[in-house]
């Protein structure tokens, strides 16, 4: 089972403290909240959590069967969904996929591929250029990016972002659904999200208490 510390993390821009002491401890089969207002730092955490960019201060640890994993590993054990991943326009669907697994040097399924697209909605479409893909069907090809290693953490940050009702349904079968394994963040301001996590970050409460 992974588990995942954070103790004392800070980042700063310059002068500008974005937060600081934060901590937690997320095991598997839980789901934690980050919320706050816009520019209190979430999508800053997550990419923190996520090897993205360095905290300023403070440590950060992936733990595996009571082994600390080395940073430049844990890449391999989690799935990432944001607004602002990309994805390549001019590929299908398809191969947006398979491209993205032979980056990562992990076998391409194209049965595993079909499945997953055919689970958020997108089997119909999988070998049309992604260019001509709405918002929303980007933001469900990326729940198939991050899904297809079978990663033991999902982070989220603003899971409904672009969604319609049935691709909010869809994606909340798939948390729960990863809740029963593994364990998932998301970084949210909506509060449906924040009702079915377990605990909750709010870094407004920190950084006002600071």
């Amino acid at each position: 089972m992974l588990k995942i510390e954070a103790i004392n993390i800070k980042k700063s821009f310059g002068s500008r403290k974005i937060f600081s002491n934060i901590n937690f401890s997320l095991n598997s089969k839980n789901i934690l909240g980050i919320t706050g207002k816009n520019g209190s730092g979430k999508s800053t955490l997550v990419k923190i959590i996520a090897g993205i960019i360095t905290a300023s201060s403070g440590e950060l640890r992936y733990i595996l069967s009571d082994k600390v994993l080395d940073y430049s590993e844990i890449n391999k054990y989690y799935g990432f969904v944001s607004p602002y991943l990309q994805l390549y326009d001019e590929f299908s669907a398809f191969e947006n996929i398979a491209l993205i697994s032979k980056i990562r040097n992990i076998y391409v399924d194209e049965k595993k591929i079909q499945q997953l697209l055919e689970r958020v909605g997108l089997i119909d479409r999988k070998d049309d250029y992604v260019r001509e893909f709405s918002s929303g069907m980007k933001q469900r090809l990326k729940y198939v990016a991050a899904l297809y290693h079978n990663p033991s953490l999902l982070i989220l940050d603003e899971p409904r972002s672009n969604l319609d009702s049935e691709g909010i349904s869809i994606i909340y079968e798939i948390i729960n659904e990863h809740k029963l394994n593994g364990s998932v963040i998301i970084a949210t301001n909506d509060l449906e999200d924040i009702q079915i996590c377990d605990s909750i970050i709010d870094l407004d409460k920190i950084s006002n208490s600071k």
